[in-house]
């Protein structure tokens, strides 16, 4: 196949490439430029008419020199894409807006779903490319034309959550190399490869929030919107702030509240109120969630949810999971967990799973819209 090999600049992208090459695909790799930081002096190589593009960084230059230098220990031909524009609008302002509206987004989610599986692939398809490989680590396969999205081997790694908005389309087109592996054998091949990325640290942060301080990205782009921190129980105002796209659900440090409650125990962010601008605070055990409604869902494999289902739910990218039975109801999902879950908010996405030997199978995501 025409394979065309996402390369960030890091350890993992870099050894998924190679696996393709390993397996006799036809290998091209290519950067997305995602920000405005220049790359300059990437090299336009072979096949430049056809698949170069204004060349810029994505999160840093290093990344950009970094995935070329792996290209060419590869022996494969290398290009720069720039998606710089539909990266800030499909991505970051989807971000600021939904932080505006009060909900929680994971924009690592959005960018799978939105550029490198929408934007990357339908640009690869164009161009005659048969797939897409990357770096994430999860388990993916076609069982009679249906595709099988699971969790990784590698417990620590997987990276099922964010991929599990990939429509069943895209998924086809896929490959994820490294699903069957851990990190410290794709680091041992790196190595073995003469990859110089083999022991570069994994990125952590939003990469378009370099230093973490999201409040304070947010208040660059949003303003100061003041509004009361209200005690969900008495109604009392125990203090003000500058705006609900400074909270989220679940935030116990940092409240700025003026008045401490009355039983002496730590108190945390239950509600966001946009409009009146109130963000209402109360005790752990009122963030305790025990249904969630969903809107949105996503079947990888093509199989909504035939009635009541029982399944294991995971609401973070990294968090824990939660038992539950799950039930699509007039095109949205609706959930009844087992125990109560705390610190769930509109804006996350919640990914299905049955748990099987094989490991985990993603039965569908969706968007949280309601708790209760």
């Amino acid at each position: 196949m025409r394979v065309l090999a996402a390369m960030s600049g890091g350890v993992d992208s870099a050894v998924a490439a190679a696996r393709a090459v390993a397996a006799g695909h036809d290998v091209v790799g290519v950067h997305l430029a995602l920000s405005a930081r220049s790359s300059r002096g990437t090299p336009p190589g072979p096949r430049a008419s056809t698949l170069r593009t204004s060349a810029r960084g994505c999160c840093t230059i290093e990344d950009s020199h970094d995935a070329r230098r792996a290209a060419d220990i590869l022996g494969i031909p290398f290009y720069v894409w720039d998606f710089a524009e539909r990266f800030t609008e499909e991505v970051i302002e989807s971000f600021v807006g939904e932080y505006a509206a009060g909900r929680t987004p994971n924009p690592c989610v959005t960018c799978n779903e939105k550029i490198k599986f929408e934007a990357l692939l339908d640009k690869a398809m164009a161009l005659g490319f048969d797939a897409v490989a990357t770096g994430h680590y999860a388990r993916l396969s076609l069982v009679d034309g249906v595709p099988e999205l699971r969790r990784s081997a590698d417990e620590g790694k997987d990276q099922s959550y964010v991929l599990a908005s990939l429509t069943p389309e895209q998924l086809r087109h896929s490959m994820f190399p490294l699903g069957d592996s851990h990190k410290s054998q794709v680091r041992a091949e790196a190595e073995e490869r003469g990859l110089a990325v083999a022991h570069k640290p994994d990125s952590h942060d939003i990469c378009f929030i370099p230093d973490g301080d999201t409040k304070k990205f947010l208040e660059r782009k949003l303003g100061e919107r003041p509004g009361d921190l209200v005690d969900a129980e008495t109604g009392a105002v125990l203090g003000r702030h500058t705006g609900v796209h400074g909270f989220t659900i679940g935030q116990r440090k940092g409240l700025g509240l003026d008045h401490p409650a009355a039983d002496g125990k730590p108190r945390y962010v239950l509600s966001l109120e946009p409009v009146s601008g109130t963000v209402k605070v109360g005790s752990a055990e009122q963030l305790a969630v025990r249904e969630i409604e969903a809107e949105r869902p996503i079947w990888p494999g093509e199989r909504p949810l035939d009635g009541p289902t029982e399944c294991v739910i995971q609401v973070r990218a990294h968090g824990g999971t939660a038992d539950a039975v799950a039930e699509a109801v007039d095109g949205e999902v609706r959930i009844q967990l087992r125990e109560p879950l705390r610190g769930v908010a509109p804006g996350q996405v919640v990914v299905l799973y049955r748990p099987d030997a094989r490991g985990d199978l993603v039965l569908g995501s969706a968007k949280i819209s309601r708790t209760a």
